[in-house]
């Protein structure tokens, strides 16, 4: 039996095909009873039934997938915690009772949230960067000022599992057709871009390039590299420039199916999808698989065989996905020292803040302090799932000294990358940590304004989950004391 209650989304099909009750219920050979049952989420839907509406509807069975409701009514809350709201009263009984009953209602509120979230903040973040990062691995999972379009990418990269069983396959094709190898792929792809496109390849000085870091000009069929970016990102850049100009009609096609709402959305998910590409070429899906799993996910390992960055095996490991071979589920989350998140994607099922900054006591702000080191770290959310976690700090590409004065301050991100503790022992760095002493587990949450914990001494601001009670009289762990 399927545990999980889909009426919502049976309903909105039964609507959309114009069909009674009786006669879905007819086609699906139930009562009209029963499907009146299932429609208001009284009764699970049971593989059998659900198998019928993939047959006799010719639906994608990913349609009734109940994974997308949790972040759905994660990213609700989050929204409705924002104090312009404050005069409603809203409680998450409320909004999980919209998510049961019509979760399009939800999206379709957390896209007029956004839209307004888009009016009051800048048009873009602080130090965030465009579609156009090397460092990233897979598609570009970016998070900046909600109403954005890059949340409209960030959402449709999310809903296809942050894995393109077309792109990976023209990655391995890339590989077989011209016989390229890890020792040699920079002359590979070069030569691959001269004989099969026609492009030169020009590596450029600094003061000739500026800040930009790759540039294509089409009339003179030249691609222009900056000397300020290693040879990881020399190999990225050559990689996604093959992808748009050989694989452009997959890449317009996926992109034709994310309904973007504007021209530059649908610009961003191309590059996104060229990044991805980017990443299938440098760490070819088969073997980078089995190079994570013998060593054990052992990320400086990885970064030397496949001559990448920190981030781009961190974001990879997010990216195995393929049925039937899939990889330790990860999530990926990248802030900067001021809590901003511009990267995050939720592989491990873990809530990543949609709005805001996340939970204080995630490891990856830890990092800040420990410049360059691994930190480790074991964590529990409120619900009882936990996580194992690495992070680490990062200096993105092209930051390191372009244009910068003797002794000025080097831009700094960190990277988070976890997955469920129990795949824990299938990470080199969980080795010697006793996983099952409760000591060492910390407890975190989403943000805190959705938090439900009220022992916590970190807390920020007050939980929408609780009423806040002002006592002159007492202080506990934080000044935002709740009532439960």
């Amino acid at each position: 039996m399927v545990d999980t209650r889909l009426g919502g989304k049976l309903r909105r099909l039964r609507h959309e095909r114009k069909l009674t009750q009786a006669q879905m219920a007819q086609q699906l050979e139930i009562s009209a009873s029963y499907l009146n049952l299932l429609e208001h989420n009284q009764r699970p839907i049971t593989v059998p039934v659900l198998l019928k509406l993939v047959q006799r509807f010719s639906v994608d069975i990913d349609l009734f997938n109940a994974d997308d409701e949790p972040q759905l009514l994660s990213d609700l809350m989050e929204a409705f915690s924002d104090p312009l709201f404050d005069v409603h009263a809203i409680k998450s009984a409320d909004l999980k009772e919209l998510v049961n009953v019509s979760p399009a209602l939800g999206r379709a509120l957390l896209t007029l949230y956004q839209a307004s979230r888009g009016a009051r903040t800048p048009s873009r973040a602080p130090d965030s960067e465009p579609y156009g990062d090397d460092n990233n691995a897979g598609g570009e999972i970016i998070a900046l000022p909600a109403g954005m379009p890059s949340e409209e990418v960030s959402d449709f990269i999310h809903q296809h599992g942050n894995y393109f069983h077309n792109l990976e396959l023209a990655a391995e094709t890339l590989w077989t057709e011209h016989g390229l190898s890890l020792d040699n792929l920079y002359p590979g792809l070069v030569t691959l871009l001269a004989m099969r496109f026609a492009v030169d390849v020009a590596v450029l000085p600094a003061e000739t390039m500026g800040s930009t870091l790759r540039e294509y000009r089409p009339l003179q069929r030249q691609l222009r590299l900056s000397e300020m970016l290693p040879p990881q990102s020399r190999n990225f850049q050559l990689a996604h420039q093959i992808a748009l100009l050989g694989w452009h009609d997959e890449i317009n096609r996926l992109t034709g199916r994310g309904k973007f709402t504007t021209q530059e959305a649908g610009m961003l998910a191309r590059s996104a999808l060229a990044n991805y590409f980017s990443a299938a070429v440098m760490m070819p899906y088969a073997r980078f698989r089995e190079a994570a799993r013998a060593t054990r996910h052992d990320l400086d390992i990885l970064q030397h065989r496949f001559g990448a960055s920190f981030e781009q095996v961190c974001h990879r490991l997010t990216t195995l996905r393929r049925a039937g071979a899939e990889g330790v589920p990860f999530h990926l989350i990248r802030v900067d020292i001021a809590g901003n998140i511009s990267k995050r994607f939720s592989g491990s099922g873990i809530r990543i803040a949609r709005f805001g900054a996340a939970c204080p006591r995630w490891n990856v702000y830890d990092a800040f302090a420990t410049p360059g080191m691994l930190r480790v770290q074991v964590s529990q959310m409120p619900d009882g799932a936990a996580y194992f976690c690495v992070a680490r700090t990062i200096t993105p590409i092209g930051r390191q000294s372009r244009n910068r004065p003797f002794g000025s301050r080097v831009t700094q991100l960190a990277i988070g990358l976890g997955c469920p503790l129990s795949h824990a022992r299938e990470v080199a760095y969980a080795d010697g940590l006793a996983l099952e002493d409760p000591l060492i587990v910390t407890p975190i949450g989403v943000s805190c304004r959705i938090c439900e914990r009220t022992d916590c001494a970190d807390r920020a601001v007050p939980s929408l989950q609780y009423k806040l009670a002002v006592d002159e009289n007492r202080r506990g762990l934080s000044v935002y004391s709740s009532t439960t």
